[in-house]
């Protein structure tokens, strides 16, 4: 038997869009034990316990890159990772499907290649990458193959993370963008993005407020999370350094030098029509983990 844990991750950092990620310190551990025979997964909706589950999946692919097939699994799922919120739970499945599979026959896979095997699933490596290598990571898929590459984050940054009490669809979150842009909000993206990783390593307050801005998708998909541009004003009220959009949302996060952020918004958020909790994390540096018990 072996027992993984994931970190979540929140991706589309800024003006990063589908590139940039970075692992939190929120988990989801999940054992997998091999049977003779069968599927059985306990601690998720039953909706979820059957072959397309995605750690399912991940685990049948990673066997086919070993030339191996599954004979039976047991799987005992716990994670802290909200479904659905923006905090790469479906990446986590991923990547702990395709590790489990991996350290039970051999472990002669490298990251790069869970990497790989997690990306022809997901289809992008934003959450996949930071879930598997921890820190900052910005990732880029050429012909396919998914490359991703780490930054230093600095140890002050704590992500106070805001989910809301509802859910948006990833697939509506998609199809509010638009299917072209202007060369000009390109550039802005593109400019940013590069000093963001440099400002998130140093600690530039200044830098991070102005680096973390965004054109491409946090203007469109704002639309969708209600009570944003309230949530937004509070978290910079209370000294918040930057603000943007995890994944695609609805979870938003406060990005700033205070590990007890969230007691300064608490009163506030009170004060809101939705149900915002809040949580101070910091960057996972260490990404997936497993120990055989």
């Amino acid at each position: 038997m072996v027992r993984i844990k994931v970190p979540a991750t929140t991706a589309n950092i800024g003006p990063g869009f589908d590139s940039l990620g970075c692992a939190l310190s929120l988990y989801a551990v999940i054992d997998f034990e091999e049977t003779d025979a069968g599927l059985l997964i306990d601690g998720c909706e039953p909706a979820y316990q059957n072959e397309e589950n995605l750690m399912v999946a991940a685990y049948d692919l990673t066997m086919k890159r070993l030339n191996m097939q599954r004979k039976g699994l047991h799987i005992r799922f716990h994670s802290d990772i909200p479904i659905s919120r923006g905090l790469g739970s479906s990446a986590a499945l991923l990547v702990a499907g395709s590790m489990a599979a991996n350290v039970l026959h051999g472990n002669t896979l490298d990251k790069g290649e869970i990497l790989n095997i997690c990306n022809q699933i997901e289809g992008h490596p934003d959450n996949v990458a930071p879930a598997i290598y921890g820190g900052l990571t910005a990732s880029l898929v050429e012909a396919d193959k998914p490359y991703s590459v780490r930054y230093p984050i600095n140890e002050q940054a704590c992500f106070c993370v805001l989910i809301p009490n509802f859910q948006t669809s990833t697939h509506e979150a998609r199809k509010i963008l638009p299917a072209q842009v202007d060369f000009k909000d390109a550039v802005y993206n593109v400019s940013r993005t590069a000093v963001l990783c440099r400002a998130l390593e140093t600690w530039d307050e200044e830098l991070l407020t102005i680096a973390l801005n965004d054109r491409l998708h946090q203007p469109y998909r704002s639309q969708l999370i209600h009570e944003y541009d309230k949530i937004r004003q509070i978290c910079l009220k209370h000294g918040a350094a930057a603000f943007f959009i995890s994944g695609s949302g609805p979870t938003c996060i406060a990005l700033s030098k205070h590990a007890d952020f969230s007691k300064r918004l608490a009163e506030d958020l009170k004060q809101c029509r939705h149900l915002w909790q809040a949580f101070d994390l910091k960057a996972d540096l260490k990404g997936v983990e497993s120990e055989e018990i």
